[in-house]
């Protein structure tokens, strides 16, 4: 590209009063073009902080879910001119100071998403990780490198980068509201032909930081399951689906259509 690529980040919040400051605070703003936060119906203050931060702030109704906070997140962002764009969770778990290596593959053109990859890090359980989440975590990227032919250290991280080619290639409003989206558009991804990449990012693990309970991990782990195993009958045939289909060639030939408008 000869002129800068727009980055812009996006924060799904959700109660993140506590950790919303320091987060932003740590970003490294000059390589950063606008922040966008979406509120997902919280009851503490971060709306009051993230408007004290002169942040481009959307805020839902009522929490539709993490899912749903994503959706909005990449509208706007999209709307907004982003070439990439940086997912960055305002609950300060992942590393905000590490966004330009996160987006360095991009830049370079070796990429269309990036994954801050928790498992590339070193000792994840030294760092805080419950030891029944990392041997589900290993057993659930072995069956989704399996179904998607890759060969990925983890999928199961809120740290993401995208091009924005990537998010306009894929049905992103066809995904679930909830915490499976993420996998849902990695399958996405993959039909569509993104090259995926991936990047060490250390995680901290404190009261504040998110962290989904035996339970909802249990449910979250049982959904991954059910999305690969729709993607392999999508991929062979038995069962397509609307949700895996890329629209890449709708986005080119529009692309296209507006270039000769243009000329």
């Amino acid at each position: 590209m000869h002129t800068k690529a727009k980055v812009v980040v996006v924060m799904p919040a959700y109660n993140a009063a506590k950790t919303l400051r320091m987060t932003y605070t740590e970003l490294p703003h000059e390589v950063v073009d606008l922040v966008i936060l979406v509120d997902d119906g919280s009851k503490d203050e971060t709306i009051q902080i993230a408007r004290e931060l002169g942040l481009e702030i959307f805020v839902h109704d009522r929490n539709y879910g993490y899912g749903a906070n994503q959706k909005t997140c990449y509208r706007e962002a999209l709307k907004a001119g982003a070439d990439i764009i940086v997912m960055v969770h305002p609950d300060y778990q992942y590393d905000p100071t590490l966004l330009p290596e996160i987006i360095l593959p991009i830049q370079e053109g070796k990429a269309d998403v990036v994954l801050g990859s928790r498992l590339l890090a070193g000792n994840v359980m030294a760092q805080g990780m419950p030891w029944w989440k990392y041997i589900s975590n290993r057993f659930l990227t072995w069956v989704e490198n399996v179904t998607f032919g890759l060969h990925l250290a983890e999928y199961h991280t809120g740290y993401r980068a995208y091009r924005r080619e990537a998010l306009e290639a894929v049905n992103v409003d066809m995904n679930s509201d909830n915490f499976i989206f993420d996998q849902e558009i990695v399958a996405q991804f993959v039909n569509a032909g993104m090259r995926i990449a991936e990047v060490p990012v250390p995680t901290r693990y404190f009261a504040q930081a998110s962290s989904a309970s035996f339970l909802q991990s249990t449910r979250y782990g049982l959904s991954i399951l059910a999305v690969t195993t729709r993607y392999w009958l999508h991929v062979n045939k038995f069962w397509r689906q609307r949700k895996f289909v890329s629209l890449k060639g709708r986005y080119v030939a529009e692309n296209a259509k507006a270039a000769r408008a243009k000329g």
